[in-house]
């Protein structure tokens, strides 16, 4: 089984892969203060939901936008499963042509998300991740990753608006029947929802007129994704799973060339034991 790990700047999310099927996938929220001890015993309760076993993994890989919790998940594998994760990063076989001024700049959930796209559904394509942040990047038809940019995230406008003003507060991320709210809450909903739904549809349209990418397909990923799916479709394909998806494709390129991951066998008793307490 192959357990795939991303590491945005809120949460991490992970996948178990049986083959060529998911059998499931979690989502955490990112704690830097937490240890491997603590991140190894949730992984070991998430698993035991689902009826696997640290044993059961014989592969990890591991892509992060959150470098100083790196080490805490990278030992929390190699002592609990016995495998140190293969890093998305320098070094490692993406099948993209990058043509960026420095392509080491590119974060690896952008390349992640944009081999995903590009494998699964074809280029040209333009990958829209809604998270902390929310990212565009454009693939040619031949697979290169021409550039994109890179704009706030939904939640995190939304926080700095309520951070930086008096008397607005936190409302729930809906959208509104009406872009003209009648409350303070429905103004707030209209300007965050239809904002972000305007932003996105312009650098979409940007992206095909300047490019010449017309067809480019729109594939977006992200919990907040639906958010900006209204009346007009801007967003071609959803799929909540893009990043997941996209590792498990880097690791069977990569295996192929590097061969299997070398599952160390010390501490066997120890997390046996401990697997079996949590």
């Amino acid at each position: 089984m192959l357990l795939v790990i991303d590491v945005g700047n809120t949460n991490i999310k992970m996948g178990v892969y049986d083959g060529g099927k998911m059998i499931q996938s979690w989502r955490m929220s990112v704690k830097v203060e937490r240890t491997s001890d603590e991140f190894g015993a949730v992984m070991g309760e998430l698993f035991a939901g689902v009826g696997v076993t640290f044993d059961d993994i014989d592969g990890v890989i591991m892509s992060s936008v959150c470098p100083p919790i790196n080490y805490t998940i990278e030992h929390a594998c190699e002592y609990y499963i016995g495998i140190k994760p293969m890093m998305v990063g320098m070094g490692i076989k993406t099948g993209l042509d990058v043509k960026y001024t420095n392509p080491h700049e590119v974060g690896a959930d952008r390349i992640v998300n944009s081999v995903a796209a590009y494998k699964l559904y074809g280029g040209p394509c333009i990958v829209v991740d809604f998270g902390t942040a929310t990212t565009f990047n454009l693939i040619s038809e031949r697979g290169e990753f021409l550039g994109g940019c890179i704009a706030p995230g939904i939640k995190s406008a939304m926080e700095s608006l309520v951070n930086n003003t008096a008397r607005l507060t936190n409302v729930e991320l809906i959208r509104p029947e009406s872009v003209v709210g009648k409350t303070t809450e429905s103004n707030l909903q209209a300007g965050i929802i239809y904002g972000f739904t305007g932003l996105v549809g312009y650098i979409i349209a940007e992206f095909r007129k300047e490019k010449g990418f017309e067809d480019a397909k729109v594939v977006a990923t992200g919990g907040l994704s639906q958010l900006v799916q209204g009346g007009e479709k801007i967003l071609d394909i959803v799929d909540r799973s893009l990043t997941l998806k996209g590792l498990k494709l880097l690791y069977d390129a990569n295996i192929a060339v590097a061969g299997r991951q070398v599952k160390r066998r010390n501490n066997v008793e120890y997390r046996h034991r401990h697997a079996k307490n949590i």
